[in-house]
């Protein structure tokens, strides 16, 4: 086969990964690589399935997708979360889909196509093995690295385990020469359900030691932790992250709420003291750390008292980057039962109010660095603003605000000095200043 692929990834940077690698399958056998989906023969749509809407705009994008057959468009395929889990009600119904893979099948990729284009829907889920080549879809000086797949967390609220199964760490060695093949890397962030529980599944937590090795590639720079739970967040790591060079002083701890009867009903295993704690720990062990957080607004039987906690919370943890989400109530996870749950205009108010709360610690926050000098990685340019673009150790790349600059010249993956000229609720203005590091 010599067709034209494309691909839609859908959903969080775990499963961008799990896209590069259907790409990786791809470019195996030879065959071109779009990212313009009109010029695409055979398009990948890379589902997420996490929330009710994600699985919304998935079924949307592949119903959209069909319209392009008009033009060079054969064949789609539907991958990933959405038909590893929904695949019996999805076959039958989704009838634009010709193949269906689920979140391991890049080798079933092919051969399921041949059958396709023999004329027949095929249905290949759970019937392949995970790739090991990648097309990386980022700037070159961003990659990701899939740690693991899978939870047993078994937070109340989340289909995760239902759709990718029990935690499963990768092997260190693997990992290590994934890393090494992926070639200079500014930035290497490491992602999976829970990177803090690595090595648990075989008995004993690999992350520190995992964090070490890949610390000795040369090709890797700096390296970015991202959903690292709270109480997996031990004083051995704290020490590494402190010690370390290669790692940025930054933490995604995904806390979900700051009220103790919520966060047990989420089957969550901290308390509000205890993650007030582990932060006053971090900042005095770790100066300068940035962390990060998300939150879940209208759980079942949260009351407006505790909504408001939840907002004294932020006020007092000041978190430097939070994600809000409303609840989204899923079949078949334990929290779905659950009695009093609230009603939708309820919880968007409160995700609202919510971020009220942290916009203004934001932009508190960042308007202290106005006239001064900050360190930025160049991401490339932005037509629209006639500007650049780029990060701060702060800011994780595409989760968090950006810095926007103007300069004669910057490079994509250089660092630059930004002189701050301005800042609002996420982002920073300015300008290239005159000392280049």
């Amino acid at each position: 086969m010599h067709k034209v692929f494309g691909m839609i990834s859908l959903g969080c940077d775990k499963n961008r990964v799990d896209g590069e690698r259907l790409l990786g399958e791809v470019r195996r056998h030879g065959c071109p690589i779009t990212d313009d989906p009109y010029k695409a023969q055979v398009l990948i749509v890379n589902t997420c399935a996490f929330l009710n809407a994600a699985r919304e705009e998935a079924i949307k994008a592949v119903i959209e997708s069909d319209l392009l057959r008009t033009g060079a468009l054969e064949k789609i395929v539907v991958a990933g979360c959405l038909p590893q889990k929904f695949i019996s009600e999805l076959f039958p119904a989704l009838t634009e889909g010709d193949v269906f893979l689920g979140v391991s099948d890049c080798s079933e990729l092919f051969p399921a196509l041949e059958r396709a284009y023999s004329g027949e829907r095929v249905n290949a889920v759970g019937r392949g093995r995970e790739g090991s080549e990648r097309v990386i879809t980022t700037p070159p000086h961003i990659k990701y690295l899939k740690i693991a797949d899978g939870c047993f967390n078994h937070c109340t609220y989340c289909l995760i385990p239902a759709i990718r199964g029990r935690y499963r760490s990768y092997p260190m060695e693997q990992l290590i020469s994934e890393a090494k093949g992926l070639g200079e890397t500014q930035e290497l962030v490491l992602v999976a359900q829970d990177t803090t529980r690595y090595g648990e599944d075989t008995g004993k937590n690999l992350f520190v030691g995992l964090l070490q090795k890949l610390s000795e590639l040369d090709n890797i720079c700096h390296i970015r932790l991202l959903y690292c739970y709270p109480e997996v967040v031990t004083d051995e790591l704290i020490r590494e992250l402190r010690d370390n060079p290669k790692l940025i002083k930054y933490l995604d701890i995904p806390l979900q709420h700051s009220e103790d009867r919520i966060l047990k009903l989420m089957g969550r295993r901290g308390t509000r003291a205890e993650y007030l704690a582990l932060f006053a720990k971090l900042r005095k062990e770790v100066p300068d750390i940035a962390l990060r957080s998300t939150f879940i607004a209208g759980f079942p039987g949260e009351t407006e008292e505790e909504h408001k906690a939840l907002m004294a919370f932020l006020r007092e943890a000041r978190i430097e980057n939070c994600g809000f989400f409303a609840y989204s109530r899923e079949e078949g996870t334990p929290a779905y039962k659950l009695p009093a749950q609230v009603h939708p205009r309820t919880k968007e108010r409160r995700v609202r109010e919510l971020y009220a709360v942290q916009e203004a610690l934001s932009r508190g926050r960042l308007q202290g660095y106005v006239g001064r000098r900050v360190r930025v990685l160049c991401d490339g340019a932005d037509f629209e603003r006639g500007c650049f673009t780029g990060h701060t150790a702060f800011q994780a790349y595409d989760v968090d605000g950006k810095v926007y600059f103007n300069a004669p010249q910057a490079e994509t993956g250089k660092f630059y000095d930004v002189f701050v000229e301005g800042a609002d609720e996420a982002d920073l203005f300015g300008h290239r200043s005159d000392a280049e590091d």
